[in-house]
């Protein structure tokens, strides 16, 4: 699950390394077998405090956003989930649910639970707690991104303290992308969780303290189902806003990992020699320009369509994001099932062409406010060439730069005046998770304001399959992306990995599909 080199026999030597620990367990661990055997010349030892720098504060009521690196680490550290994702594919593994079996007419799932789970306040485990994460998860002001999947759950069967069976309200291609999503909270705790007093789960961590704007702070969880996981004592997470700041503290030593460096950045800390980089494949990125149809000239298509044939989407793969990623029109991941290279191709670079259209609308283009996250030097470099790229075109956009927290409020409220740049994900799961989930996407309520029939009908028909792969699946997903090229209220750029970077004396690092840090397996050399 990075970009470490991996010889056979090293391979072989890494997955011995944990391999007992997690047949006993039953679950998969996120950490990844490469990760485990590119630090098979370390041996493991308990012990020790793994020093975080995080360029974002915890924001607690986001906690189901999974926005941010705070919000990320505590989720990754603190929170299991019932299943759990390989680094490729959508065949969930176990987790909190050990296996699971389909209802006969599709409407219904039902998982077997672990019984050797506890919370970190010692209260084992029960079905109970699933139907209580699931329902908070489904409730409309903790904003997850999941909750049009988790509120189609109309039943659950929690009669068998370690047995949940599931109803729907129809079939749900996309229901293991909740389960590995939704992470399993404590009831008796959770009224804590939107004031960031309390975070209790059942993860390798327990958490022991926020100061906002400095740290978090958590301890190793003694009673983790995961035999003698994990081997760290303690975690600690500085909040490094400056990336500058942050880079320089990585190679000093005060901080074993960095994340949210730009990949520029990354490539800097490489070459000073003792960081070493994890390119997260199999939890995809993706770079794109939203549009606010309502706003002129944005609401004619042909200025859209103009747009996406600007966009110089090589260059900023190559420049921005040192060439780990491809330019393409449509968000999906090589391995998705909805992955078509043909179509992903459709807008390429064509100036004459962007120049015909913008001529088409007729008349003089007001400036357009292109909105980014001023301080993410990354998102900062793109709005900057997509300014270049469109000028070029004959549209003039002015730089509307904003904090991170506002921009995250004017994207779920679809406050946006003209464009903007940002990344986004979820197309790394089921492709109905991006279209009837995601801000930028949902089809019923969106950032751009857009909404058709034949594009909501497209999202229904892919999200209430039965399953997300198979034939059915594929046609259904090419449906859904020509209604995305046709209608361009999001123009995609291009899909890239996200990089980590940590020191040598940090090993054993993994993540999850959303990018959530795993230190189950993580140790100090």
């Amino acid at each position: 699950m990075n970009s470490h080199p991996l010889s056979r026999r090293r391979l072989l030597h890494g997955i011995g390394l944990g391999a007992a620990a997690l047949a006993a367990a039953g679950c998969e661990s996120a950490v990844g077998l490469q990760e485990r055997a590119a630090n098979a010349v370390a041996i493991p030892r308990p012990g020790g405090t793994a020093k975080l720098g995080l360029t974002l504060d915890l924001i607690p009521k986001n906690l189901f956003t999974n926005t941010g690196p705070a919000i990320t680490a505590l989720i990754g550290l603190v929170y299991d989930t019932l299943v759990r994702y390989p680094a490729r594919g959508l065949e969930p593994r176990p987790a909190l649910a050990t296996e699971w079996w389909p209802a006969p007419d599709g409407l219904g799932l039902t998982l077997k639970l672990r019984e050797d789970v506890r919370f970190h306040t010692g209260r084992t485990f029960t079905s109970a707690d699933v139907e209580f994460s699931l329902r908070t998860y489904a409730d409309p002001k903790w904003n997850g991104q999941l909750r049009s999947t988790a509120a189609a759950i109309t039943g659950i069967d929690t009669s068998r303290p370690h047995e949940v069976a599931l109803r729907f309200a129809h079939p749900l291609s996309n229901v293991f992308d909740l389960l590995d999503t939704v992470p399993i909270i404590d009831s008796e705790t959770a009224a804590g969780i939107g004031t960031g007093e309390r975070f209790v789960g059942t993860g390798p961590f327990r958490f022991v303290s926020w100061r906002p704007n400095t740290d978090l702070r958590f301890e190793r969880n003694p009673d983790y189902f995961v035999p003698e996981r994990p081997y760290l004592d303690e975690v600690q997470a500085r909040i490094i806003p400056e990336k500058s700041s942050l880079l320089s503290a990585l190679k000093a030593g005060q901080v074993h990992f960095a994340d949210a460096l730009s990949h520029r950045d990354v490539e800097s800390a490489e070459k000073y020699g003792a960081i070493t980089p994890i390119t997260l494949e199999g939890a995809e990125l993706q770079i794109y320009t939203g549009a606010n149809v309502t706003a002129p000239p944005l609401d004619d298509l042909r200025i859209r369509q103009a747009i996406a044939h600007a966009l110089d989407r090589d260059r900023i793969i190559a420049e921005v994001f040192r060439g780990t990623g491809f330019a393409s029109s449509l968000p999906w991941p090589e391995d998705s099932p909805a992955h078509d290279p043909v179509r992903a191709a459709r807008y390429v670079r064509d100036l004459p062409r962007a120049r015909s259209l913008v001529g088409q609308h007729g008349g003089p283009l007001p400036v357009i406010p292109l909105t980014y996250v001023g301080n993410d030097t990354s998102q900062s470099a793109v709005a900057q060439i997509v300014q270049s790229d469109l000028a070029a075109a004959g549209i003039r956009v002015e730089l509307d730069p904003l904090e991170n927290s506002r921009f995250t409020k004017q994207l779920i409220g679809g406050e946006f005046r003209g464009l903007w740049v940002a990344n986004h994900s979820w197309a790394q799961f089921s492709p109905s998770t991006l279209t009837v989930s995601a801000y930028p996407f949902n089809a019923r309520k969106n950032a751009s304001h857009f909404s058709s029939p034949g594009y909501t009908g497209a999202a229904t028909a892919a999200w209430q399959l039965p399953s997300a792969t198979g034939e059915r699946a594929g046609a259904a997903y090419a449906a859904l992306s020509d209604q995305l090229l046709d209608s361009l209220f999001l123009i995609e750029i291009g899909v890239y990995w996200h990089r980590w970077a940590h020191t040598s004396a940090l090993r054993g690092i993994g993540y999850r599909r959303r990018r959530e840090l795993d230190l189950t397996d993580a140790f100090l050399a």
